[in-house]
């Protein structure tokens, strides 16, 4: 698989945009053979990365007070719609009872490209298509309870987040492989809050419930013919992701790659063992960076991260057969015009690096 896969270009999800036709082109015109799903928060607050995961989960709701979701175990019916959610995530999983991932799929309501998006998957045939969902650890810290205690924290809340993401990404893969049986699933989960791991915000938290929240999602997803990934673009604890069993570690190239290193031993056993780091190489939460980037400093700044590896004992070979090249964030919060810049030297840079490498 990674002599189909290498130094392909992908993206994070998020785009600024507010026409969904637009914002489908571009990726399919910057990703022919691996694009993502694109997220535009900007038509709807639904496509926020908690919100489009949402939707039609047990006790799951959006208080327009307080302008953010809660779990809420006092609704009458919380109860029997868990026990129904429950039965089905069984009938899901091990019976792959797979018609009845519809009741938990990612509506137009909360995705305005989904239909435009595998339309174009089923016209193109890529050799990948991507979709994403925020991570478990991040969703559980970020709903609350009405207690306003973390749905993390509360076993049962933290078994409806990581069924009910599972669910979601499930959905993902089925719509990817009816659109196009021959195109790999992935999925990525989009985990930014691992970076805080071990600070005082979450000091009673465990490595392994981070690892075991991740793995119970991404083992499913692999049964299942996906490649799964997780996305963090800030520093953390790289074994969180190297030990829970996905695919594909995403992080931020450009401003952290000498973090990455520090667990070269991790990372040799994980690129050794299959798996794949895709390098955030354009910077999209730095605007006068992405302004003044230019596809020959990018390539510049990919020597100088791939380095780090490398002088650690890492196989130069090694490393590129194992690349992918996104930006380094979502692109969500950029203009436009930006983020289209953006989508363009991520795709540029990563011919670059072919011609370069694989000739």
């Amino acid at each position: 698989m990674k002599n189909n896969l290498k130094l392909l270009a992908t993206a994070i999800g998020s785009l600024p945009h507010t026409n969904p036709e637009e914002a489908v082109n571009l990726i399919f015109s910057c990703f022919p053979n691996s694009p993502v799903l694109p997220t535009l928060a900007h038509i709807s607050p639904n496509e926020g990365m908690t919100a489009q995961v949402s939707e039609n989960i047990p006790g799951i709701i959006f208080d327009k007070e307080d302008n953010r979701w809660y779990i809420d175990q006092d609704a009458e019916d919380f109860y029997e719609k868990l026990e129904e959610f429950y039965l089905d995530y069984e009938s899901i999983v091990s019976e792959k009872n797979f018609d009845l991932l519809d009741k938990y799929g990612i509506t137009e309501e909360f995705s305005s490209t989904i239909s435009l998006f595998l339309d174009k998957v089923k016209e193109n045939k890529p050799k990948a298509v991507k979709g994403q969902i925020i991570g478990p650890f991040t969703y559980g810290t970020t709903l609350i309870d009405r207690e306003k205690k973390c749905a993390y924290y509360d076993e049962t809340l933290k078994e409806i987040v990581i069924k009910g993401l599972t669910l979601k990404a499930l959905w993902l893969v089925k719509k990817f492989k009816e659109a196009s049986p021959e195109s790999v699933p992935v999925i990525f989960m989009d985990e930014p809050s691992i970076s805080q791991y071990g600070t005082s915000a979450f000091i009673t938290i465990t490595k392994q419930d981070i690892i075991s929240s991740i793995s119970e999602i991404s083992s499913i997803l692999k049964e299942n013919g996906a490649l799964v990934g997780v996305h963090c673009c800030g520093k953390t604890d790289w074994s969180l992701i190297t030990q829970s069993g996905v695919d594909i570690l995403n992080f931020d190239g450009f401003y952290f790659a000498e973090s990455l290193s520090l667990f070269s031993k991790e990372l040799g056993d994980f690129l050794q063992n299959g798996g794949y780091i895709a390098w955030g190489m354009v910077p999209t939460l730095d605007e006068d960076a992405l302004k003044a980037a230019t596809v020959d400093t990018l390539v510049d700044k990919f020597e100088e991260a791939k380095s780090y590896l490398t002088h650690k004992g890492i196989a130069e070979n090694l490393v590129i057969e194992s690349a992918f090249i996104t930006p380094t964030c979502g692109a969500g919060s950029l203009s436009v015009d930006l983020a289209n810049r953006a989508m363009v030297l991520t795709s540029d840079l990563a011919k670059a690096l072919r011609e370069k490498y694989l000739g």
